[in-house]
Formats: C-alpha cells, sequence, structure tokens
C-alpha cells in the first residue's frame, strides 16, 4: 500500500540564526524509510512543493514530520515535529487527510508553550498504484505483510518534483497490481496474516545470514502475467505507450526542457533521426533496444511494467526492475529503477530515471538521478531531420554519510563506463551526426537562403507611405489650390514687390506650421537616400586566408520593438568578433524583417570566444541610432551544432518587453585541420621562450568534458598551484564581533587558446570554473607573502560584470564590481607566468594594453640596480655605433624621449607605426622609466614585426648629461625570439659655447637562443641601425632649425 506525502509549505517559522531568519528543510519518516525535502535558505515562509511516497506494511506506525533548521559547520537546529498516524489517514474519508494546516510541537513537554509554526501537507494513500513481488529475498527488505492469495513488494520509494535519478540501466521495469484495501484490511485482521508476518520476518533474518539466493517468487504459485491478467479493468491505469505520449503532448503546458543536472553529461549526440523515434526507441516498452543493452552490459532478469498515469493523470511513471553484473570491487546487485516523463510535447522529451540500489554498502543513503532530454536538432543537408540526446546525472543523498566522495566518486566512474556502451549501441541502431558534418555542408544549408530583393519604388512606396507623407500632400494640394484660385493681395506695411508677409497671427501659425512640415519630409527623404547608400551591407563578403572561418547567416527577427511613429522600426543588425565587424542591410518599417544575408569574417589563427550581436535603429548619418537590443553568442559554453539554427533572444528594456528575437545560422570551419593546433602551439613556444608538447586526443577530451567545452578547444599546458579563495560564510566568536578567513585550494590551472580554468578536488569538496582570457582586465604580480609559502602572486582582475559564473572561486570584488583571482605556489613559476601573459597578451586587442604589459622575463632583465644599469646588461658586449657632436642644446635632443609632438613626428618618418609611449614613472632615484610599443613600416621590415621596448633614463655621474638605456625585444619577424637587442644613448653638453651636444650611441645583442645565423643576423640589425640613426639625427637638426 503506497502513503504519499506532499509537503507544501510553512509559515511562522521560528528564526534559529542569527540573522534573523532560518534555513528550514523537512525530514520525513515512516519505520525505517526516511526522506527529506530541498533547503530552503534564509526564510520563515518556505515553501518546497515535493512529493514523497512510502510503502506501508504496518497500519499502527506514525509517520514523523520534522521541520529543521541546516547549520553548515555544525548540528542541525530542530524546529519543531508532528505525528500522523498511518490509521488515521487509512480511516479518513477517501483516504486522504487533504491538504490541511498542521501545528508543530517542540521536542520536550517543557517548552510546549513555544510557537513552532505550522507546516501544510497533503497525506493520502494512491489509489491507482501498481506494483510486483521481487525476484529474489533481499535481506535489505523491511517486514511483509501479505495475504495468501496475492503478493505485495516492500522497498520504500520517493517520488520528488525535484529529483531525479537513474541508473546506467535505461529501460523500463515489471509492475503487479496490488490487492484490494479490502483485502488489505482482513490480511491484517486475520491471525493468519500476523503469522505470516511474523513468517516472513524471519525468512529475512534467515535470508540475510544464509539463504540470500532463495527466490521469493517461490512463495507465491500465482505468476506474474497471470496478475496482470485478472486485474480488474476499472484498477488499471497502464495504456499504450502511443496513447500515453498523445495525451502528455494534449496536456503540455509549454514548460521549458529541464537543464542538465549538475553531476555531469554522460551522452551529448546528434542523431539522424526524429525526435520522437529516438523516445521510442529508447523507452517504448516493445522496444529492443532495452533487451540488447541488457545483453551487451550482462544485466539479468530484467523487468519492465507498463506506463502508468499517477496522480490523476498528471505524471506518467513507470519501474524497472533488474540485477546488475557483479564488477572487480562489486558483486551482482538489484537495482529498481523509477522512470518519470518530466515533458513531452511531441518534439521534446524529458524522462527522470531514479535508481536505488539498497544492497550496496551505503545503498540505503543515496539514489543515482539521471536525466535524459531529447530535442529536434538542425535539419540536415539531405533534408533528413535529426535530434539531439544529452543524458546527465547527480547524486541524491538521502542521508548524511561520511563516505560521501568516495560513493560519488565510484558512481561517476561506473556511469561513464556504462554510458560508454550505451553510446556505443545506440549508435548501432541509429545513425550519429558528426558536428563537424553539420558544419562542412553550410555551403547546402545556406545555398537554400534567398535575399528578398525589393525595387527601389517599391520601398519608397512602402516607407514613405505614413501620414506624415500624405498630410503634406494635402496641404501642398491645397495650398496650390488657394494661390490658383485667390486674387494678388495689395502691397501694404512692411511689403514689397516680390515679399508678401503674413497679415495676421493664423497665418503666422500656419506658415509656421508648413515650415514644420517641410522640414520632417526633406529629413525623411535624406534618411532614405543614406539608408540606401548603406542597404548593401556586408552580405557576400567573402572571408580570407586560413585559419578559422566563422559564418553567420541572419534569416529574420521576430517581435522587434517598434520606434518609429508609425508604429514600426528601421532595424539593421551589427555583429562583433575578435575587433571584426559586419554589418546587416537596413529593412524599412519592419517589426518582423526578413534578411536571408550571409556574412563572412575574415580567418582567425585562433577559434573566436564570443560574438556580440546588436540590432539598432536606424535613425539618419548624424543621428544615434537606437538600440532594439544585444545579445551574446559565447561559443566555448555552446555547442557549434546547436548553432546551425538558433533563435537567439535579445536582451535589453525594448527586447525584453517585446520578447525579442533574431533567428541565425552560425558556422566555424577550421581550414588548416589538425595543423592549426600545432601551429598555435609553436607560436606561444616563441612567446614562452620553452617548448610546449602537443597534448594527446585523450587528454584534450577528458580537459573539454572537465569544464564541459567544445571539441575544438584544446589544452595547451597546466600547472599545480594554490588559489586563494574568500569563505563563503563567516564565523561568529562572539556575538557582535566577526572575521573572514580565506581558504588555500591546491588545485590544477588549465590553459587553453580561449579559457583559464581551475579545478580542485580535496577530500570530496570540489572548486571548478573558468573564464575567458578577454575577460581579464589586467594581471599583476604582487611580492611573496608568508601565507603564499614564499612565492610569487599572481592577480587576475576581471573586467565589470565578467567572470560571474567563476565568482566563487575570487578572493575579493572591487568598488567597480571586478572580480579579483589569486594564484600562487606553482611548481614552475617562471614558465607558468610567462604562458599567461602570452596568451592574454595573444587574446588582447588593445595597443595600450600591449604598451603596459612586459612579460615576467623582460621585466626582469629590465630592473636597476643600484648603479643604475639594467641587470643582465653587464653580460652583453655592447659597442659604439654612432658618435657625433650635434649642433643644438642637449636639452632639445631629449625632447626625443619626452613623448611630445616631435618625438612621434619623427619616429613616424623613421617608418613607426601606431607609435605609443607611457609617461615616465619614478623608479629609484633620479631613474624614470617607460615603455613604447610600435610597427614596422614595410619599407623598413617586409615582415612588419612589431617591437616593444622599455627606456630607462638617468643623469651621468657629474649631471651634465642624461644615459637613456633601452632594450627592445621584436615579435612577428623570423627568429625574433631569440634575441633581445641593448641600446644605450650618451648625451653631454658639448664645449661649443654651450649651444651644442655629444650623442654616442652603444649597441649589444643579448642572445637568448643559439643559432648557426648569429652573425648574419647581427650584421643585418647593425647596418639598419647605424642608417636609422644617421636618419634620425638628420631630422632632429632640421626641427632644430626649423624652430628658429
Amino acid at each position: 500500500m503506497k502513503l504519499v506525502v506532499r509537503v507544501i509549505e510553512a509559515r511562522n517559522i521560528p528564526a534559529m540564526d542569527l540573522n534573523g531568519l532560518s534555513d528550514p528543510y523537512v525530514r520525513l519518516q515512516l519505520g525505517r524509510n526516511r526522506f527529506r525535502t530541498k533547503v530552503v535558505k534564509k526564510n520563515l515562509n518556505p515553501s518546497w512543493h515535493e512529493e514523497f511516497t512510502f510503502w506501508v506494511e504496518d497500519l499502527s506506525e506514525d509517520l514523523v514530520v520534522s521541520v529543521l533548521d541546516e547549520d553548515r559547520y555544525f548540528n542541525d537546529d530542530f524546529v519543531g515535529q508532528l505525528k500522523v498516524p498511518v490509521s488515521r489517514v487509512f480511516d479518513a474519508e477517501d483516504k486522504s487527510l487533504g491538504t490541511t494546516w498542521h501545528k508543530l510541537h517542540p521536542k520536550n513537554k517543557k517548552s510546549r508553550s513555544r510557537d513552532c509554526g505550522e507546516i501544510l501537507l497533503n497525506v493520502f494513500f494512491a489509489q491507482n498504484s501498481a506494483f510486483m513481488p521481487s525476484n529474489s529475498d533481499d535481506d535489505h527488505l523491511p517486514p511483509l505483510r501479505k495475504h495468501p492469495d496475492f503478493t505485495v513488494e516492500s522497498p520504500s520509494r520517493s517520488f520528488s518534483g525535484s529529483s531525479r535519478s537513474s541508473s546506467p540501466m535505461p529501460s523500463g521495469m515489471r509492475m503487479e497490481d496490488c490487492a484490494t484495501k479490502e483485502e488489505k484490511v482482513i490480511a491484517q485482521k486475520t491471525i493468519a496474516g500476523r503469522i505470516a508476518q511474523i513468517f516472513i520476518k524471519n525468512g529475512d533474518l534467515a535470508s540475510s545470514t544464509s539463504a540470500r539466493s532463495v527466490d521469493s517468487s517461490e512463495l507465491f504459485e500465482t505468476p506474474i502475467a497471470e496478475v496482470y491478467e485478472n486485474k480488474p479493468e476499472e484498477q488499471s491505469s497502464s495504456c499504450n505507450f502511443e496513447e500515453a505520449m498523445k495525451r502528455m503532448e494534449a496536456k503540455d503546458e509549454e514548460k521549458e526542457c529541464p537543464s542538465d543536472l549538475p553531476g555531469g553529461v554522460l551522452l551529448d549526440q546528434l542523431y539522424v533521426v526524429a525526435s520522437s523515434e529516438l523516445n521510442s526507441l529508447l523507452f517504448a516498452p516493445d522496444s529492443h533496444f532495452p533487451g540488447a543493452l541488457a545483453d551487451l552490459q550482462g544485466t539479468t532478469e530484467l523487468q519492465q511494467g507498463p506506463w502508468v498515469f499517477e496522480n490523476g493523470g498528471d505524471s506518467l511513471k513507470r519501474v524497472v526492475s533488474y540485477i546488475k553484473a557483479a564488477t572487480k570491487l562489486i558483486k551482482a546487485v538489484k537495482a529498481t529503477e523509477d522512470q518519470t516523463y518530466l515533458k513531452a510535447d511531441g518534439k521534446v522529451f524529458a524522462v527522470l530515471a531514479t535508481v536505488s540500489t539498497p544492497e550496496v554498502m551505503y545503498g540505503s543513503t543515496f539514489k543515482v538521478e539521471v536525466l535524459y532530454c531529447i530535442t529536434p536538432g538542425p535539419e540536415m543537408p539531405s533534408g533528413e531531420e535529426s535530434s539531439r540526446l544529452v543524458i546527465s546525472w547527480r547524486m541524491n543523498f538521502i542521508q548524511n554519510t561520511m563516505m560521501k566522495g568516495m560513493i560519488e566518486n565510484g558512481a561517476r566512474q561506473g556511469l561513464k563506463d556504462s554510458y560508454a556502451q550505451y553510446g556505443s549501441l545506440l549508435a548501432q541502431n541509429v545513425k550519429p551526426v558528426d558536428p563537424k558534418d553539420v558544419g562542412s555542408n553550410k555551403e547546402q544549408v545556406l545555398a537554400s537562403l534567398q535575399v528578398e530583393h525589393q525595387s527601389d519604388w517599391k520601398l519608397a512606396v512602402q516607407y514613405f507611405a505614413n501620414i506624415t507623407m500624405v498630410s503634406t500632400i494635402v496641404a501642398v494640394l491645397y495650398v496650390s489650390t488657394h494661390i490658383w484660385i485667390s486674387a494678388p493681395s495689395t502691397i501694404q506695411g512692411l511689403e514689397f514687390v516680390g515679399l508678401d508677409l503674413p497679415d495676421s497671427i493664423g497665418e503666422v501659425i500656419v506658415s509656421a506650421l508648413l515650415v514644420i512640415q517641410a522640414e520632417r519630409v526633406l529629413k525623411m527623404i535624406a534618411r532614405f537616400m543614406q539608408a540606401r547608400v548603406q542597404k548593401s551591407s556586408d552580405h557576400g563578403v567573402k572571408a580570407q586566408g586560413d585559419g578559422w572561418l566563422l559564418t553567420v547567416a541572419l534569416i529574420e527577427g521576430s517581435n522587434l520593438a517598434s520606434v518609429d511613429p508609425s508604429g514600426f522600426s528601421d532595424p539593421y543588425v551589427i555583429f562583433t568578433t575578435n575587433g571584426k565587424t559586419r554589418t546587416s542591410s537596413i529593412k524599412f518599417q519592419k517589426s518582423d524583417p526578413l534578411w536571408n544575408e550571409i556574412f563572412e569574417f575574415d580567418a582567425m589563427d585562433e577559434p573566436p570566444s564570443v560574438m556580440e550581436v546588436e540590432v539598432l535603429d536606424f535613425d539618419g548619418p548624424f543621428d544615434e541610432a537606437t538600440s532594439l537590443g544585444h545579445a551574446e553568442i559565447n561559443f566555448v559554453k555552446t555547442n557549434l551544432a546547436d548553432l546551425a539554427d538558433v533563435w537567439i533572444p535579445l536582451h535589453g528594456k525594448l527586447a525584453q518587453a517585446c520578447q525579442s528575437k533574431l533567428h541565425l545560422r552560425i558556422f566555424l570551419n577550421n581550414t588548416r585541420g589538425n595543423n592549426v593546433v600545432t601551429e598555435y602551439i609553436n607560436k606561444m613556444e616563441k612567446e614562452v621562450g620553452k617548448k610546449i608538447n602537443l597534448r594527446s586526443p585523450q587528454a584534450n577530451s577528458a580537459f573539454q568534458k572537465l569544464f564541459g567545452l567544445p571539441p575544438e578547444e584544446f589544452l595547451i599546458n597546466d600547472f599545480t598551484c594554490h588559489l586563494k579563495r574568500k569563505m563563503p560564510t563567516q564565523f561568529f566568536f562572539y556575538p557582535f564581533s566577526s572575521f573572514k578567513l580565506f581558504l588555500e585550494k591546491l588545485g590544477r590551472l588549465f590553459l587553453s587558446a580561449r579559457i583559464i580554468g581551475f579545478h580542485s578536488n580535496l577530500f570530496g569538496h570540489k572548486t571548478k570554473f573558468f573564464f575567458l582570457w578577454e575577460d581579464i582586465d589586467d594581471i599583476q604580480l604582487e611580492t611573496p607573502t608568508l601565507s603564499s609559502m614564499g612565492s610569487p602572486i599572481i592577480v587576475m582582475t576581471l573586467r565589470p560584470g565578467r567572470g560571474m559564473d567563476a565568482r566563487h572561486g575570487a578572493k575579493s570584488q572591487d568598488a567597480q564590481g571586478r572580480l579579483k583571482f589569486y594564484f600562487h605556489s606553482f611548481v614552475s613559476f617562471n614558465v607558468g607566468q610567462r604562458t599567461i601573459m602570452a596568451l592574454w597578451k595573444a587574446r588582447s586587442l588593445s595597443p595600450e594594453q600591449k604598451v603596459r604589459i612586459v612579460e615576467e622575463s623582460e621585466s626582469k632583465s629590465l630592473q636597476t640596480e643600484e648603479g643604475g644599469s639594467f641587470l643582465g646588461l653587464e653580460d652583453v658586449y655592447m659597442s659604439e655605433v654612432y658618435s657625433s657632436v650635434l649642433s643644438l642644446p642637449a636639452n632639445f635632443f631629449m625632447e626625443l624621449f619626452s613623448g611630445g609632438d616631435m618625438e612621434y613626428k619623427i619616429m613616424q618618418k623613421l617608418g613607426c607605426l601606431n607609435y605609443s609611449s607611457t609617461l615616465w614613472e619614478l623608479d629609484k632615484g633620479d631613474t624614470y622609466v617607460r615603455q613604447i610599443c610600435f610597427k614596422f613600416d614595410k619599407h623598413v621590415s617586409r615582415y612588419r614585426g612589431e617591437a616593444v621596448s622599455t627606456q630607462q633614463r638617468s643623469l651621468l655621474p657629474d649631471r651634465k648629461g642624461w644615459v637613456i638605456e633601452e632594450v627592445m625585444t621584436i615579435h612577428g619577424i623570423p627568429l625574433g625570439d631569440y634575441f633581445n637587442l641593448h641600446l644605450r644613448y650618451q648625451i653631454e653638453h658639448a664645449p661649443l659655447k654651450g649651444k651644442g651636444c655629444s650623442v654616442n650611441v652603444f649597441f649589444g645583442i643579448e642572445w637568448l637562443k643559439s643559432t648557426r645565423n648569429q652573425k648574419r643576423i647581427s650584421k643585418n640589425i647593425n647596418s639598419n641601425l647605424q642608417a636609422r640613426l644617421k636618419l634620425m639625427m638628420d631630422e632632429i637638426e632640421k626641427e632644430f632649425l626649423t624652430g628658429k
């Protein structure tokens, strides 16, 4: 007999925490079976809306309902409880107590005066439940009370609206109808029933020691099949599977498909089959797939029961039982799986499965939950339908146990192995779709798009057909007719021939209205002509180069906001990724525009992380456009197969009010094949200065699964380090004082082309997060401290509003809302820091940031000693490459290093493009430091490399001149990472009446790596430098003479 308890809500719960609130949850117990609800944080009037099911063996038992307050670090606080006799429910009308408020009572009698609040419950006996006897005599089962003519199964199961479970065996179960209530009452009241109960208890005790292998089906002569056949028709709630699906579809309330469970995704695959057909293959009673899977996995005694509507037809459920094959660690165990349809609308199907394995160690403390989600996939180029199957899981612990981490890890490994076999068998029955194939067929998919061609006359009629233009035409005709039929007026007042002024206030008002109307019409005409010029946009512009090619097809828009007086808008769309933009055409007077335009972005060396989409309303060439909505597409968190045909909801006040959406088709292809990974790693090796090993496919796959990344993401390097973060709560040691603590988490830092992620799993406590390189605003180094164990600390500061999914790993958040992450104690700090800086620089697009960022290796070589020379500079042999006495003051020559207009002008003449410099900053004593960044013109270097240098300025010992020392690193040229260039400019006042200066330039090369081309490179740089120095001195003398 099944007792259903619905925990709805509570009110007036007393405050148990110091903040004046509570974290209540409900614990239910009937006999040895115990369940609990979720915890509602910081609430005195919580709502749960959860349902639990108990199997009743003795009507004399009491249902104990307890409300407790969760305490994370100490024992949970008792709030109140009540006891409901099961016999009271059984004797009530319709076997139900109804939805009733029950008063909670304190645990001891001394506190009866204390108000513990009330709880709203609905307790009743299920009328339409069906179940079957077990096939084996299990020692874990509670005592059974059975009538000689029928059987009853005792293991407890719970059905909760918020919880889901499943097992590695996704199949159905055998079910058997129970006896009528009258028979149960008779069995409990007869002496034979009492003796049978005692006998079964003894049998259970015996089976726990030696008779576990005895089959309990031998105790009953009636076969299960006959029980189904003899079950009264009015008590059966099972029906045909197809009819059940139609009934679920008719009752669908357009609920969203449930999100993936937090335990992780076990299978995510596209199949060339309709979603309804895939649903039938996996869950139909007559499907051959569960049996084939049982044979493959060694599962025996598979029992499948019919799908049954319960709770008045609100839910469709079935039960499956089987014996799981033995493994090296665990013997063969019996499992019971409850499957429930959460959604079935004919296209989207969601099935929640809950698996109980009480025979395993600690099996009564947990249930495994698996969620099967079947959704329609993109249409295949051949016209066939596709569907996507996503299987996720989580562990639901009913009772607390110290073995939680070990149990969860063991279940995770078992599920991975089981569903690997599940996926391989399913691929043999249904053809899987490779996401690369979807992207490779993009030409066939996009070929069907037809751009809507409209003539200019048709657009003009559509645009100008409004009240403004109609009223203007009427006004022009009216005034023209008036002039035609009116006689010329006499000249009076200040009028003269050719000037006719208004003769009354009414004429002044009419003239003003005509002028305003004419102005509006002229603006409309100018706006239309400007929009026609922009109409062609970037549609059809082909991408250039090899690498990652991004193609976006803009299909249509839906429910765009109307901002024009006409009730429509003139929308156009701007796509932005990696600093590149594409703009669509303008659609006049449309709220549901149809574009069918294709945009291609030039090839990129690394895959894009995000693409920003902005929908604007065209208001003319000089007016600020009104935003109709915006969206961000994250390629790291989204499967490329899902983007092949997707509706993107827009954000913003106007968009959310109108529920605006865009229909896009997005394809990302790699034209270089596997070489793109190798080329990118080689590029990073030059930046880091150390060999980076190419990771195996197995390592990349594990990295992708760990963070849920798409298959194109590849691991570059990982490091063991510590994460310093703030504890999620505060410890109170005194009622009026508290202080915050910080946790040190040992884990691994994973670096890829687009993300930086951290993962830690210590004693079952997991910390996992990642964020994009583009999210990082700044990276700084902090000096070693005692808490960092003498290691420098890398502090990453994110941009405002970015990385909120990773905020649980941040140590602090500043006043601007920027999260700060602290990493230290790297096993190899130098390699880790250089790799992080190189990857960040590769994704950074701002030239100003490139000037500001200097790698650790460069910063070390540019630090100063007390003597004022660079560290490491003494090891570089420097020779004089230029020496001259210029007829200009030394102060004027120093303008070349001041960051003023003359410096930028001369550097541009020397072929330095995008030249930028920072301000001089005081370093030590009279020593100042600044950074410079520029690109070489093609006439200077055909490779157009980029130079980043640091300059140090100080006075000569006799204070009669200056010394400018410079270390330069050149990127983007062959062997540029093999050397650094060192320059020293020595400027002194010359004894020529105080109007001249002596300039000496010294040059040296610091070789970071050995190469047989050192002499050739040195000779080439030396000759080029001498020519540039001579040209620079000539230009500064010209500037001095011009200034005179």
